[in-house]
């Protein structure tokens, strides 16, 4: 009987750890990644030089040649620029994105060709950006209040240690159920992230490399890879320059600019 009361002890201890854990996982998870949050604050603006390569499932391939600039926004999300250079038929495109915590993005593209302005609706936030892998809405800023989270554990990724955390996207209009994200855990940059699409299939992966810290403090990724698992295609985004508190600001982000970028 002894025996017995001690495996029944032993049996509701384990029961009752593993429910703190279970429980503890979502708190866990919007722990890391407020913590994500907290170690990219501070940058204020940014412009970079960087080159597109959209690659079809058999392998053809073309270049583009853009700029990116972006400005932090205190009690926001980010606001970003997109002009693109070359080549010729997309020269003079340009995307301008206000990304907010809570509420829908702002969006608009810039057509050369049409001479127009072209709003992008929440609802097409799923879309395509200019014919790559990455959607509308993979290009607004990291808030905490767009996801739910989840920790998963900790893994082995590339030699580094990482968390795995899930974060499930709040907004109703998003392309994705979920995203899983690798962190690595010195410095909380994100190393992978796999996008699982409105069937809860894995649609897309999108790997880092290459960062570089700046301002002894804000480490960026020169490498972003994302390849469409279900068409085959991929896009390579890769940055040859890249300089920090560049003097932009607000005045350098409204819409009425996009007509006269360049």
């Amino acid at each position: 009987m002894k025996t017995l009361s001690m495996i029944k002890a032993i049996s509701v201890s384990a029961l009752v750890l593993c429910s703190a854990q279970t429980f503890a996982t979502p708190e866990r998870g919007l722990e890391i990644a407020t913590e994500r949050k907290a170690r990219d604050e501070g940058w204020g603006d940014s412009m970079a030089t960087m080159q597109m390569i959209l690659k079809n499932a058999q392998g053809e391939s073309s270049t583009r040649e853009m700029r990116l600039n972006s400005l932090e926004v205190d009690g926001d999300g980010d606001k970003g620029l997109t002009i693109f250079d070359e080549p010729r038929d997309v020269k003079g495109t340009a995307f301008l994105n206000h990304s907010h915590v809570t509420q829908a993005d702002d969006q608009w593209l810039y057509l050369p060709a049409l001479k127009r302005v072209k709003r992008i609706s929440s609802r097409n936030k799923s879309g395509p950006f200019m014919g790559s892998e990455f959607a509308y809405e993979d290009l607004s800023s990291f808030e905490l209040e767009k996801y739910r989270f989840n920790y998963i554990g900790d893994e082995e990724l590339d030699g580094f240690a990482t968390y795995l955390v899930e974060q499930v996207p709040t907004d109703k209009n998003s392309g994705y159920t979920k995203q899983l994200v690798w962190l690595d855990q010195q410095h909380y940059r994100p190393l992978k992230i796999e996008f699982y699409d409105r069937k809860a299939a894995l649609l897309k992966t999108l790997t880092f490399s290459d960062y570089k810290q700046y301002l002894d403090k804000y480490w960026r990724a020169h490498t972003m890879s994302m390849v469409n698992h279900q068409s085959g295609k991929s896009t390579l985004l890769t940055t040859s320059e890249l300089s920090f508190q560049t003097g932009l600001g607000d005045k350098d982000f409204q819409k009425n600019i996009l007509k006269r970028v360049k």
